[in-house]
């Protein structure tokens, strides 16, 4: 179970860099506000994994709710300032 665990983990974080490169490149700035929601997506998921590794599930789940929070909190500004800024 622990070598499932881990090689989901390094699936996760082979995603994430996947992700870091359409936030690097991305060509407008919806790309990379989409690239930065599924990196933080992607790291909630790998928090919650890391918690079933480590046997400390109850500890990694309220870190990744603080986590979901400030990325939402983060997401809607971002959103709230293209709005004021005239974007669609």
């Amino acid at each position: 179970m622990k070598i499932f665990l881990f090689c989901v983990m390094v699936l996760l974080a082979i995603l994430i860099g996947a992700y870091l490169y359409r936030v690097l490149q991305g060509p407008t700035i919806f790309d990379r506000l989409l690239g930065h929601n599924g990196i933080s997506t992607k790291a909630i998921i790998l928090l919650i994994v890391m918690g079933i590794y480590f046997d400390r599930v109850d500890m990694f789940i309220d870190i990744s709710i603080g986590y979901a929070l400030l990325n939402l909190v983060g997401a809607l500004a971002i959103a709230k300032y293209l709005e004021q800024k005239g974007l669609p």
